[in-house]
């Protein structure tokens, strides 16, 4: 996140999340004056944190493979040092392309996982939020990364919402067996089949119902995931700014807007995205998350509760044993192998 105000909002998030997390300590990649300014306003943070500056940023326009050569950024640097063992997380706010592709070079994937996926939390009417992968890293996806996505998010799930075995679904056009693209139904059958895994797979989840809770983990090819999010976020907009316009309207509205001031405080709350903040790249070897561009000082915040979570559970060591105890993998293999002939 460049520029004054942008590090403004960075170190105000930071600073939010260390009062959840005192133990943590924190290297700010960046301008060095920049962050200096910042800092003056938030002397608990200063004194948990060293700067390394960096007069060199990826921009929101650059493509992944200029990011790359930028060796000097700040996020090149901040990935390096995760890579380098001095960081245990990387938290970004920058081109998520650019992100992407860094991490993956730096880090590279974890043992059984062949492509890492981008997972986000939505907000549901359940009783607890929804984990949603991949949302763009991979546009498109074969049976063995639908599988290998699900155990990813189930782990993540297990961390978030503290649950033994998270519901698994398959987003899909229907929910009957027979509907969706050979690779859906390829990996609905594994899943079905992998009972050892710590995890519950029940079965196809249509568009509609992804805020529904019925599911704590909703798995689909990044191009789906990615074109479902942002619908989702536009319609929620959309809700917000119509509820507005119909409560400023008129006089009568306006005294119904009073009425119903409590309740349209829970849902301004609910739909907030920066209750939400924090995507993960998941299958690297290291934490890497990011934090929308557009949050505010509450979302940092939780991008980086999010990043400090998934360290002190060991997100790495639980999916890697969870890829290791997927049984029959041979047997999976060949029916995937069958399939695609």
């Amino acid at each position: 996140m460049g520029g004054d105000e942008g590090v403004r909002v960075m170190m105000a998030g930071t600073a939010l999340a260390r009062r959840r997390h005192e133990g943590l300590r924190f290297l700010l990649f960046g301008d060095q004056a920049q962050i200096k300014a910042a800092l003056d306003h938030h002397p608990n943070l200063r004194a948990a944190s060293e700067i390394i500056h960096s007069d060199s940023v990826v921009e929101s326009t650059d493509k992944p493979s200029a990011a790359l050569r930028k060796k000097t950024s700040s996020m090149n640097m901040a990935i390096a040092a995760v890579k380098a063992g001095d960081a245990r997380a990387a938290v970004s706010a920058g081109n998520t392309g650019a992100l992407m592709a860094t991490a993956k070079l730096a880090l590279r994937t974890m043992p059984g996982v062949d492509r890492p996926a981008l997972a986000a939390l939505l907000p549901t009417l359940g009783d607890n939020d929804t984990i949603m992968l991949d949302l763009g890293a991979n546009t498109e996806c074969d049976a063995r990364n639908l599988v290998q996505f699900a155990v990813m998010g189930a782990a993540y799930a297990r961390i978030a919402f503290d649950l033994d075995r998270p519901r698994v679904r398959l987003m899909n056009i229907g929910t009957e067996e027979m509907k969706g693209t050979e690779e859906i139904r390829d990996a609905a059958a594994v899943l079905r089949a992998a009972e050892s895994l710590p995890l519950s797979f029940e079965g196809f989840i249509e568009g509609n119902k992804i805020g529904s809770g019925e599911a704590d983990v909703i798995v689909c090819d990044g191009f789906s995931g990615n074109v479902a999010l942002k619908t989702a976020e536009g319609t929620a907009k959309f809700v917000t700014d119509l509820l507005r316009k119909a409560f400023t309207s008129s006089i009568r509205s306006k005294l119904g807007f009073l009425i119903s001031r409590p309740a349209m405080h829970l849902l301004r709350h609910h739909l907030d995205p920066n209750n939400h903040n924090g995507a993960v790249f998941l299958g690297l070897n290291g934490v890497v998350v990011k934090s929308h561009g557009g949050a505010n000082d509450k979302g940092v915040a939780n991008a980086v509760h999010v990043a400090a979570r998934l360290v002190e559970e060991d997100i790495t060591r639980r999916i890697a044993a969870d890829m290791a105890g997927i049984e029959n993998l041979a047997a999976v293999a060949s029916k995937l192998e069958l399939s695609a002939k």
